[in-house]
C-alpha cells in the first residue's frame, strides 16, 4: 500500500502490554508501505473521563489534577520512555489548572481546552515511545495540523477548508506524525473537541485528507460484532460488511465505531478496517462501499440496540389530509437540535424516538401547539442489520413472532426506510433479552457452533 491511517483507542495506548503492541504494528507498517504511516491517537484510557470529572466539579479539582499528572508519570515510566518527553505538558497542565476556580463548572470553550490534554499526553508519549525504538515520529496538535472547525465547543464540526489543510501539512511528510485525536481548533486558535468517540472521525478526516488506502481502527474487539458480547457472549466478528450496514450498527449501539467515522470514508471510498490490538492477527471487520449480503437464510449479519430512549408522538385530527403537518413537526425538533432516530406516521399522528432530550422540555410547549403530545421514557431501539434483510420474505413475521412467543412487547415498527436495517422499539427492560432472543433465533449463534465443531 501507499499509505494506511493507523487509529488507537485508550486501551490500546493506555494499557502498558497494548502499547508495545502498537508500537511494533506502527513500525511493522513502516516498513511495508511506500509512505510513513499516520498515527492518530486518543487519550490513555480512563483519562477523559477523569478531565470530564475535573471540568464539572469544582470541589474536586485539586485531587483530579494531581491525579490525571500522576496517571501520566506513572504511564511513562512503565513503558520506559521515562518523564522527559512529556514534561513541558506536565507543567503547562500544573499552571492551567491553577488557575481554575474552585467554585463553578468550567466554561465550554475552557472545558475542551482541558479535555485537549489527554490527547495530548497520549501522542506525545507514543511518539516518544517509536523514538525510542529508532523511528522519526513526531506529534502533532491536529489544529496545528489543520484541522479547523466551528465554534461548537464540545461537539465541533470540521470546516470545508480542513481537506486542504490536513493534506498540505500531513501529506508529504516524511516521518511519523502521531495525531491527537478527538480534537481541532477554531480559526482564531482555539481547542475545540469534536465529541466523545471523535478520535475516530479524525482517523477518518486524516484517511481522507490525505487519500489514504486503508483507515485502520485498533481496538479491544476483533472487529465489528454480530452483537455486543456483554450481552450476547457467543457473539462473532463480521468480517465484511458495507459502510451502509456499518453505519447502521454504528449508529444503533455498536461501541467499536463512532457514528461519524465512516462519513469522510465514505465520500472517499476508503476502506476502514476495525482490528484488535491485543490480538494482531485476528482478521478483524473490513467495510467498503459494498458487500455481499449474508449466505445465512434471513441475510442478517448483526443485532444492535440503543438504550435510554425516548418516544414522542404527536396526535392531531387536524393532520388527516392536511399539507404540512409533518413539515411543522419536524420544523420545531430541528430548531431546538433534536436528532430523531425513528418515525412512524398515521393518519392522524407521528411518532419518533430520541436519545438526547436535553432541550426536549424547551421544544414540548410548541408541539402542543400541533397537538397532543405524548412522552414514554425507559424505551430501547433494536436494529435487526444486514444488507437486503428488511426486504426478505417473512423476516419481520419471524422476528415478531420470537418477540410475541416471550411475551416481548413491541412499542413502535420502522421498516422500509433502509435496505439494511429493520428496526423497533421495546421497553428498556426488555432490551438484551430481545438482542441474545434474536441472535440465537435469526441463526447468528448457529455459525460459532460450526466452526467450533470444525475446529
Amino acid at each position: 500500500m501507499q499509505r494506511v491511517v493507523l487509529k488507537f483507542g485508550g486501551t490500546s495506548v493506555g494499557i502498558a502490554s497494548h502499547f508495545a503492541g502498537a508500537q511494533a504494528l506502527v513500525l511493522s507498517r513502516a516498513k511495508l508501505d511506500a509512505k510513513p504511516p499516520i498515527v492518530v491517537v486518543s487519550a490513555l484510557t480512563g483519562v477523559t473521563n477523569l478531565l470530564v470529572d475535573y471540568a464539572a466539579l469544582p470541589g474536586r479539582r485539586a485531587a483530579l489534577a494531581t491525579q490525571v499528572a500522576g496517571r501520566h508519570a506513572s504511564f511513562a515510566s512503565e513503558i520506559g520512555v521515562g518523564v522527559a518527553p512529556i514534561e513541558t505538558l506536565l507543567a503547562e497542565w500544573h499552571e492551567r489548572t491553577a488557575s481554575h476556580s474552585t467554585a463553578a463548572a468550567l466554561p465550554p470553550a475552557e472545558r475542551d481546552h482541558v479535555l485537549a490534554f489527554g490527547e495530548r499526553l497520549s501522542a506525545a508519549l507514543f511518539a516518544a515511545g517509536l523514538r525510542a525504538r529508532g523511528a522519526a515520529a513526531t506529534a502533532v496538535l491536529a489544529g496545528d495540523a489543520g484541522l479547523v472547525t466551528d465554534e461548537r465547543f464540545g461537539a465541533a464540526h470540521p470546516l470545508p477548508e480542513s481537506a486542504a489543510l490536513l493534506a498540505q501539512s500531513l501529506g508529504a511528510r516524511g516521518d511519523i506524525a502521531v495525531v491527537t485525536g478527538f480534537l481541532g481548533r477554531t480559526a482564531d486558535g482555539r481547542v475545540t473537541t469534536l465529541g466523545r468517540g471523535g478520535s475516530d472521525y479524525s482517523a477518518a478526516l486524516v484517511g481522507a485528507a490525505v487519500s489514504a488506502d486503508e483507515i485502520q481502527i485498533w481496538t479491544d474487539t476483533s472487529g465489528m460484532l454480530s452483537a455486543d458480547p456483554r450481552i450476547v457472549p457467543e457473539a462473532r466478528p463480521v468480517a465484511h460488511l458495507s459502510f451502509a450496514e456499518a453505519s447502521e450498527l454504528a449508529y444503533f449501539g455498536a461501541k467499536v465505531l463512532h457514528p461519524k467515522t465512516l462519513l469522510p470514508a465514505i465520500e472517499r471510498g476508503i476502506a476502514v478496517r476495525i482490528l484488535n490490538t491485543a490480538r494482531p492477527d485476528d482478521p478483524g471487520s473490513r467495510i467498503t462501499a459494498t458487500a455481499d449480503p449474508s449466505a445465512d437464510s434471513w441475510r442478517v449479519k448483526s443485532i444492535a440496540s440503543k438504550k435510554r430512549v425516548t418516544a414522542v408522538t404527536i396526535v392531531s385530527t387536524r393532520m388527516l389530509l392536511a399539507h404540512g403537518f409533518l413539515a411543522r413537526v419536524f420544523e420545531v425538533f430541528g430548531r431546538h437540535h433534536l436528532v430523531v432516530d425513528l418515525v412512524t406516521t398515521s393518519e392522524v399522528s407521528i411518532s419518533v424516538t430520541l436519545d438526547d432530550t436535553s432541550r426536549l422540555d424547551d421544544a414540548l410547549a410548541e408541539l402542543e401547539g400541533i397537538g397532543r403530545v405524548e412522552v414514554r421514557e425507559g424505551l430501547a431501539v433494536v436494529a435487526v442489520v444486514g444488507e437486503g434483510a428488511p426486504a426478505r420474505l417473512g423476516l419481520a413475521g419471524h422476528v415478531f413472532t420470537l418477540l410475541g412467543g416471550v411475551g416481548i412487547g413491541v412499542e413502535m415498527i420502522s421498516q422500509g426506510a433502509s435496505r439494511v436495517n429493520l428496526s423497533f422499539v421495546v421497553r428498556e427492560d426488555d432490551a438484551d433479552r430481545t438482542v441474545r432472543l434474536l441472535h440465537r433465533g435469526l441463526g447468528l449463534d448457529a455459525e460459532v457452533g460450526e466452526r467450533s465443531a470444525a475446529n
